[in-house]
């Protein structure tokens, strides 16, 4: 059995540094509402000039919310919480 071991969230700092260097459009996501897989290029965006909600091409639920506040961009994936970026370097 393997062993289990406890890190914080600066273990995830270099698989994640690949994953958000490259484009984000041809990343593929499935569906958690109806199984469709499609890329971020393929989901339908309505965009509201500071902020977008992306949906599911085929069932039409959300799959993304993109806002951007001041310097602040936050990433809402819904029930899988959100992220929150500083840009510009600020802290």
């Amino acid at each position: 059995m393997a062993t289990l071991s406890f890190h914080d969230g600066n273990a995830l700092a270099g698989p994640l540094s690949a994953i958000f260097a490259a484009d984000i459009t041809m990343a593929v996501r499935r569906c958690p509402g109806c199984g469709t897989e499609a890329t971020v290029a393929e989901l339908h965006v309505y965009d509201a000039g500071l902020a977008a909600v992306a949906r599911c091409p085929h069932c039409h639920d959300v799959a993304l919310r993109v806002a951007r506040h001041g310097r602040t961009l936050w990433l809402d994936f819904g029930s899988g919480g959100a992220l929150r970026f500083r840009l510009d370097g600020e802290s």
